[in-house]
């Protein structure tokens, strides 16, 4: 038997919810824009890695986060008393490394998911998911969901506090536009995060309180005046935004012709603008191809919401 599994893309923090928002994405012209694991049954584990970013993968395939997520999964198997199997997994790596794209993520998500099919889905949601932030934990260094969680169940999730469930999908704006444009240059989570204050004052903490509660608000009363008045990222995006050459002026730039907002996806490099029209939509991401790209590895993609999440292809 052999699986096929994708895992898409997504906004990390979707610039007001800082490590509590993620949107899964996906191309509108069809593009896989995410990792593919594939996973058959073999005489040994073995992992092989393919694909147009493979080469920014360690050459060692106890060195890859897939290689990790077969052996937590296998620990998980057998704290259930069940046997795990040996496997050839393949990752094919669409995405690159440190774009902001929640690449680590589509890994995880695809590799933890192919596994879980291959076995008859001996492992629910919930369970999944706790892997898959333990695997995001050991990349980044700390315990987030906001990448994991869209890839995994689709559309825009709300990570929650509690401790029996890790995420509750929100109603999105899934007729508008994301314009997604990765330079071509990379960025590490880590390093990212290390820019970031330790500690935000009172005032601070108020102003982020209140943004992404009128946005919330605003997408259970599907009322996009509310949510994309104020769309201000006060926790990451003055810190980050001189980790991206000419993100202001792409952002500037781009709230003028239209759009209604424009942010940081993840960690970045990768910019995300939201517009209300493909048309518009088109004209701006034309524009980020001659501006906003450094090296021949960037890209633009016009996307929609991911409303699927990760999901078998064969």
């Amino acid at each position: 038997m052999k699986i096929e599994v994708f895992a898409p893309a997504s906004i990390g923090n979707v610039s007001i919810g800082f490590d509590v928002l993620g949107l899964a994405v996906q191309p509108v012209d069809g593009t896989l824009l995410g990792d593919v694991v594939t996973i058959e049954g073999a005489s040994e584990n073995k992992l092989s890695v393919v694909g147009e970013f493979a080469s920014k993968l360690p050459a060692e395939p106890e060195q890859n986060i897939v290689w990790h997520c077969l052996n937590l999964f296998n620990s998980y198997m057998e704290k259930r008393a069940f046997q795990p199997m040996p496997v050839h997994l393949t990752l094919d790596k669409k995405m690159p490394v440190g774009s902001g794209l929640g690449s680590s993520a589509c890994s995880v998500v695809a590799a933890l998911v192919a596994l879980n099919v291959f076995y008859n889905k001996p492992f629910d949601d919930e369970t999944l998911l706790k892997m898959m932030g333990e695997m995001e934990a050991q990349i980044s260094g700390s315990l987030h969901y906001d990448n994991v969680a869209p890839c995994f169940l689709g559309g825009l999730q709300l990570m929650l506090p509690t401790a029996n469930k890790v995420t509750t999908t929100l109603p999105s704006f899934d007729d508008h536009f994301y314009i997604m444009a990765y330079p071509g240059i990379e960025v590490s989570t880590k390093a990212a995060r290390e820019v970031l204050p330790d500690s935000y004052s009172r005032a601070q903490a108020i102003e982020y309180g209140q943004i992404l509660a009128s946005f919330v608000d605003a997408c259970y009363r599907k009322d996009e005046e509310q949510a994309f008045a104020i769309f201000d990222d006060v926790i990451a995006e003055p810190y980050r935004k001189h980790l991206l050459p000419g993100f202001e002026q792409a952002r500037d730039y781009l709230m003028a012709q239209g759009g209604l907002a424009v942010g940081i996806s993840g960690s970045g490099p990768t910019l995300f603008c939201i517009c209300k029209n493909e048309q518009t939509a088109n004209e701006l991401a034309c524009w980020l191809k001659e501006n906003y790209l450094k090296t021949p590895l960037g890209f633009v993609h016009v996307c929609k919401a991911d409303t699927n999440g990760a999901r078998v292809l064969n």
